[in-house]
Parts: C-alpha cells; structure tokens; sequence
C-alpha cells in the first residue's frame, strides 16, 4: 500500500512527463509547420520561373523517395503549402500565428475560411480553448465567427476576462430548434416541454459543456417562491446559466426579471468555487436597438437570443453586422483578449 507522500511523488513525476510529452508536440509542430511554410514560399516562388505546375508533382515523387515513410508530400498537400504561403504571407496578422496550431487545423481553416480577420478568429480561438478538429469544424459550419459578431450580450463589461471570452462564445444570436416539430404557434410551456423532451438536440444546439439541471427550478425569497424556466450548468465556465423562453418579441422589462433570478442563483444556489450566474433570454424575434439600449444598464451577465423552429438560418448575416466601426471594435477587442 503507497503512502500519501508516495502517491504525491508519482503523482508529481506523471506530470513532469506530461508536460514534457506536450512541450515535445508543441516543438514537433512548430518544426513542421515552419517546413511547410519554407515548402510553401518556395513553390510559390517556382511559378515565376515558367517551369509550369508539372514542377510540383515531380517535386512529390523526388521528395516521397528521398523520405520513404514520411507523410505530408502529397501533390495536393504540396499545393496546399503554397496556397497557406501566398495566402498568409501578405497579412501582417496572421503571419505570427501560423506556428500556433497544427496543419491539420490550418488546413480546415484555410479551405472553409475566407476572410482574414475570421482566419484569425479561429486560429486565436482554436489555440485558446484547445478545440479538436472536428469542434472546429463544427464551430466553422455552426458561423461562430458571424454569431459572435452580431451577438448580443453585455459580457465584456459583466464578465471577469479570464471567462468572458469562452462566455461570449457560448451564447448563440439564433438557435435553430428545427428537432422539436412543434407547430409555428405555440405557448412557452409547450416550447419548454417539447426541448425537455428533446433534452439531447436542446443541449447540442446549445453547444458543449451545457448540462441540465432542471426545469421550473424553484428559488424562494421572502415565503414567496419563483420559477426559473431551464437552469443549466456551463462546465468549462462553472456558472449557473438561467434561460427564460419567450414566444413573442423581445421586452426591456425581461430584463429586469432576469436581474431578479440571477441575483437569486448567486445568493442562494451558487456554490463558493462557481462564477456568477449568467442568464440567457431566447425570444422568438427581438428589435436589436431595443436590446442594446436594455442591457446598457445591467451589471449582470445577460444575452438576449432568438429561436427558430426551422433548420433556415437568417439569410444574410451583414444585413445584421453593426456598422465597420462597431464591427472592428467589437473583432480587435476579442483578439486583444484571446492574445493575452
């Protein structure tokens, strides 16, 4: 049997080995990616001696023979490098960040993504949160990049920094609830019965690391008890997440009931290790000038969604952007965070 100081010590060693392993892969990767980017710069640069693209391929069958057994010298991924090269190459933001996450990931940024500034979004995000290929996938199809732009919540001035980023990120501007199959019109009870019984696609359209806690969920103050539609628990930000479904159009005064659970949760239900309770309001349309001017005055974590009941997401997103100003502001701001 180990003793207490024994299991510390081997508990000390496995880590040491751990970060080794991880500080090992870090070092391999920067390697690689810096090879693919000389790979890259040069085939870019072959184009301008007129030697025509046959160049690349026998480029692949030299390299593949020289390197029997090594990956990564395919025609296309030869190509590949030299696209990440003349693409990246001329933008001073993203210059510094091509040895921060694999070329796998890059790759999925590089053929899903188009716009610099959104290629810098999810190579900053990818590398802060640690997101797999396929959650980055999955965050790419799912336009987190457009979502977070037109959002709205007053997170960045309710939230600590070291979680307002991951917060900002996990509360939608629309959710699609196209599984329910309820009819156009409906009542809030039978819009929360229907995404209980579908607990399972309610949670994946919010998104990972939501839990359910409950429904109806009873706080009391004064003799008096309240009921919170849906309470939720948000692993990675360890916080309350109250919702509260509306079937009609976003009104300022939900905010103030909002307010009223959040303070709750945070006297009474919120354990001493959590973050504060963060309530999300999911209406079915709401005026977007209305919510702006609604959560200016809230010293509370609150966002203001929609939903919809058919898998349509809003046809065109930059009708929704605020203007080029804001837009940058709102960008620079996220980067600005995510790099510190």
């Amino acid at each position: 049997m180990l003793e207490n100081s024994q299991i510390k010590f081997i508990s000390e060693i496995k880590t040491k080995v751990r970060n080794a392993q991880y500080e090992a892969m870090k070092a391999v990767n920067v390697a690689l990616i810096s090879l693919y980017w000389e790979i890259g710069k040069s085939i870019s640069e072959s184009q301008t001696e007129n030697w025509g693209k046959s160049v690349v391929a026998t480029l692949s069958n030299e390299l593949q023979k020289e390197f029997p057994g090594v990956g990564g010298f395919s025609v296309g991924n030869l190509w590949l490098m030299a696209q990440f090269y003349s693409e990246y190459q001329s933008d001073i933001n993203l210059v510094p960040l091509v040895r921060e996450i694999s070329w796998t990931k890059h790759i999925t940024i590089l053929k899903k993504c188009k716009d610099p500034k959104e290629r810098e979004f999810y190579i900053l995000s990818t590398r802060k949160f640690g997101w797999t290929k396929n959650v980055l996938i999955h965050q790419i199809e799912n336009k987190t990049f457009e979502k977070y732009l037109v959002n709205q919540t007053n997170f960045d001035e309710t939230l600590p920094e070291k979680i307002k980023n991951q917060a900002i990120l996990s509360v939608k501007d629309e959710y699609i609830f196209d599984f329910l199959g309820i009819e156009e019109e409906h009542s809030e009870k039978e819009l929360e019965i229907k995404l209980i019984q579908n607990i399972r696609g309610f949670l994946l359209e919010l998104g990972s690391d939501f839990s359910f806690i409950g429904n109806q969920y009873k706080v009391a103050v004064s003799d008096k008890e309240y009921f919170i539609d849906l309470l939720l628990f948000h692993r990675r930000l360890q916080s309350l997440v109250a919702i509260e479904l509306k079937v009609g159009e976003f009104l300022p005064e939900y905010k103030g009931k909002m307010e009223f659970y959040l303070n709750l949760l945070n006297d009474k239900v919120k354990l001493s290790h959590e973050n504060e309770a963060i309530g999300i309001i999911i209406c079915k349309s709401k005026d977007r000038t209305i919510v702006e001017y609604s959560l200016k005055s809230s010293n509370l974590p609150i966002g203001i969604a929609t939903y919809s009941t058919s898998e349509k997401l809003p046809k065109n997103y930059q009708k929704l952007l605020p203007n080029n100003e804001e837009l940058s502001e709102k960008f620079d701001n996220y980067i600005k965070n995510l790099k510190e």
